[in-house]
């Protein structure tokens, strides 16, 4: 049995994990639909702002905690990450400002300067889906440099953001209904083989890169540990493929696309904590090198014991209420 000095660290690599999953995932579906707003007319464009409006602000609730554990938890580890990632978290964040800026004025402008607010709004959510993909690209590598690490990180720059394309298309397939839901299915067929390359890339470059994780993925029994991942990655991409190709996901099942996307990302998120653990600087810091005094991480606990739960009530609070299909945009 793990001692507390052994444990906290492990707890808070854990909290930061569900936390950056948390964002990816709900923030990654409204950052989609921020992306495929240029390929909607005006009526359509204000059902997909619709669609986002009641969850967007709590969506990226996550990303500041899982930053925050960053910091506080591991400062060892925040040196190192933000030092290297500098210049996408700052891009980052000018694209989720942008973001925030344009939601609250495309509706208060007049009808002359909306479309404006609404390329404003499509720039931020690219902005910061390209900055997210080149840093888990950067992230996945360990920071190393050379062509192939750069190459990989690029191209994971591209497919993160076909990922997110594809969480939006089938998050506006549960929520609307009509041509919309229409137009959404295409779009969803469109961007699938976006997942497909990054989660099959990530999937080949892991182990490429570590000695540590391809002895990990390809001995036994981690083998047998870590087969079911790629087999229902497989099974729910292929089963998603399937759905949109179907009538059947415009009606009842329109909710199954959106469950299917979401169970791949969790898969590979799994995968690559696997792959990852025990380093939280993948190559170059364990969780215990990086993580803050056993006091210092005592304390932390007690306030995220609290905040922690507080935040998940919100937000499945949040869900609850606003559930069902998008109603006209309203702003009090």
């Amino acid at each position: 049995m793990m001692d507390t000095p052994t444990l906290l660290p492990v707890i808070f690599l854990a909290l930061m994990g569900l936390s950056m999953l948390a964002y990816v995932v709900l923030d990654g579906y409204d950052l989609g639909v921020g992306l495929l707003m240029p390929l909607a007319g005006g009526r359509e464009q204000d059902t997909m702002v619709a669609s986002i409006g009641p969850f967007w602000d709590a969506n990226e609730t996550w990303l500041v905690l899982g930053v925050g554990l960053l910091l506080i938890a591991f400062p060892k580890a925040q040196g190192v990450v933000l030092g290297a990632l500098y210049l996408p978290v700052a891009l980052m964040l000018i694209g989720l400002i942008l973001r925030g800026v344009a939601f609250d004025f495309r509706v208060k402008a007049r009808a002359a300067h909306q479309p404006a607010w609404n390329r404003l709004f499509s720039i931020g959510s690219l902005l910061a889906s390209l900055a997210q993909g080149w840093m888990l690209g950067r992230y996945i590598t360990g920071f190393a440099e050379g062509a192939g690490p750069t190459l990989f990180a690029a191209v994971i720059t591209l497919a993160l953001p076909a990922a997110y394309a594809l969480l939006g298309a089938t998050w506006l397939i549960m929520k609307t209904d009509g041509a919309l839901q229409v137009r959404a299915v295409r779009w969803a067929r469109l961007t699938w083989p976006g997942l497909v390359l990054g989660v099959g890339l990530i999937s080949v470059v892991t182990p490429w890169v570590s000695e540590a994780v391809r002895q990990r993925w390809f001995s036994m029994p981690g083998l047998l540990a870590l087969l079911p991942i790629p087999l229902m990655s497989a099974f729910s991409l292929l089963g998603l493929r399937a759905l949109l190709n179907s009538h059947r996901v415009l009606g009842k099942q329109c909710w199954l696309p959106f469950v299917l996307v979401v169970l791949v990302f969790v898969m590979a998120a799994l995968g690559l904590a696997y792959s990852l653990y025990p380093d939280i600087v993948p190559g170059r810091l364990s969780v215990w090198q990086a993580a803050a005094a056993t006091e210092s991480l005592q304390v932390i606990l007690a306030g995220s014991v609290v905040s922690v739960p507080a935040i998940v009530v919100y937000t499945a609070f949040v869900y609850r209420i606003f559930h069902g299909k998008a109603t006209a945009l309203r702003y009090a």
